[in-house]
């Protein structure tokens, strides 16, 4: 009977089959332990001499790290054993015998281990972080299915731009130039008229030329977008939002975060109420490390840092300057010069998880943003179609996967938080 090492507990007692990995082994007299992987989990064979045929136990020699075998063999409980079970063996079938397999249980560095990014992934910590991104992303869409919105897919080939026109990805399609898309946005915008509250979530793109510990060139980004909800309703739902999401991963995926030594008290720390700061506010904060931060200025790593280092959970930085923000942000009505605009900051230095905010609902307005940025008025017209037919006011937020994950985790950087990442200068794997 073949069993998954995460059930494996279930049947004590039982003969069974794992199929897998060589993990690990060691020798001690007459005695082997082989550790096998098989995706689910981790589980120590005894196979021992006297106990086994020749061919068993030459087999439990001869395989190395990363071997494909089946295993067969009866489950017993041993509170020594990785899992707190073991498998007695009674016969290795090796199908496949890795040789000089490149990466060794020895300490490697980044740069050696990320071309080889296909095998590092078999690593106790890569698989806890690829565990805890399925668990986030489920987490989130829980959450906002939960609550009544509909998922809605958006295009990854847009004709314009919704973050600036410097960070696009051009494609050619058939003859014409279109975009990667930098965000779902704008076509979720056109879904709430039909459907009210809605989210996307799919790959985005963005060609920055930053090497930061921070930034991906392709990532995925969650964005809700809801009908008649204004600044402080699109906070409050990335605040419960954010809560719920924590919490899934405390409560579901407690062994990965062991695994990754993570700090869970700083975790357990994400509750209700998050702080809330203008962004003057924060300049203040910026300016006392930061004394050539100036108001007008957008926030980069290091003043996210300083706002960060200030609070022990996220942190609503709000009403920025209508300069550092999108076309697309409705302006306050009591300042012209301030955007109804919101960051949210991430703890422990990780910095903005979240941006978003009140999203400008007149047509003119919106027509006289465009010509202002000098954006390509045809590109447009659809978009501004939906405040010619039925306009309401209206908000949403994008909330960056990787980075989150990052932050859960804590690691230092987004790498490690996908499989495959896409970085400057860096496509391969």
């Amino acid at each position: 009977m073949h069993v998954y090492i995460e059930d494996i507990g279930k049947h004590e007692g039982e003969e069974i089959t794992v199929k897998g990995w060589l993990y690990n082994k060691r020798s001690s007299g007459k005695v082997r332990f082989v550790l096998i992987r098989d995706g689910t989990g981790i589980v120590q064979s005894v196979v021992a001499k006297g106990d086994n045929d020749d061919k068993t136990f030459d087999a439990a020699d001869r395989i190395s790290q990363e071997s494909s075998i089946i295993l067969r063999g009866t489950v017993r409980k041993d509170e020594r054993a990785p899992g707190g079970y073991e498998i007695v063996a009674t016969d290795i079938e090796v199908l496949q015998l890795a040789q000089d397999y490149p990466i060794t249980p020895k300490e490697h560095s980044i740069e050696y281990l990320l071309p080889l990014r296909h095998l590092w992934l078999r690593s106790k910590k890569q698989n806890a972080i690829l565990r805890i991104r399925h668990e986030l992303i489920k987490a989130c869409r829980d959450f906002f299915d939960n609550r009544g919105f509909i998922n809605t897919d958006t295009p990854i080939l847009t004709p314009a731009s919704v973050e600036g026109t410097t960070t696009l990805f051009p494609v050619d399609y058939y003859g014409d130039k279109v975009y990667l898309a930098q965000s779902g946005q704008l076509y979720n915008e056109a879904t709430i008229g039909a459907l009210g509250k809605v989210y996307c979530f799919g790959p985005t793109f963005r060609a920055e030329k930053s090497k930061t510990r921070r930034h991906l060139t392709e990532f995925w980004m969650l964005e809700p977008e809801v009908a008649f909800l204004d600044l402080d309703g699109v906070m409050d739902l990335a605040e419960d939002m954010t809560v719920f999401i924590v919490e899934q991963i405390l409560n579901k995926k407690m062994t990965e975060l062991e695994t990754l030594e993570r700090d869970i008290t700083k975790l357990k720390k994400v509750k209700k109420p998050f702080p809330r700061i203008t962004y003057k506010e924060a300049v203040t904060i910026i300016q006392e490390k930061c004394k050539d931060f100036k108001y007008g200025d957008d926030f980069g790593a290091p003043h996210e840092t300083v706002i960060s280092e200030s609070h022990e959970k996220p942190v609503f930085v709000h009403h920025f300057p209508a300069g550092v923000k999108a076309f697309y942000m409705k302006r306050d009505p009591g300042d012209d010069s301030l955007s109804l605009s919101v960051d949210m900051i991430g703890p422990e230095g990780i910095g903005e998880l979240m941006g978003g905010g009140q999203r400008e609902d007149d047509y003119d307005t919106l027509l006289k943003r465009i010509k202002e940025r000098k954006l390509p008025e045809d590109a447009y017209q659809w978009y501004l179609d939906l405040r010619k037919y039925g306009t309401c006011p209206h908000s949403g937020f994008g909330l960056g996967i990787e980075r989150t994950i990052a932050w859960i985790c804590g690691i230092n950087h987004v790498r490690e938080t996908i499989a495959f990442p896409r970085m400057l200068e860096k496509v391969y794997p």
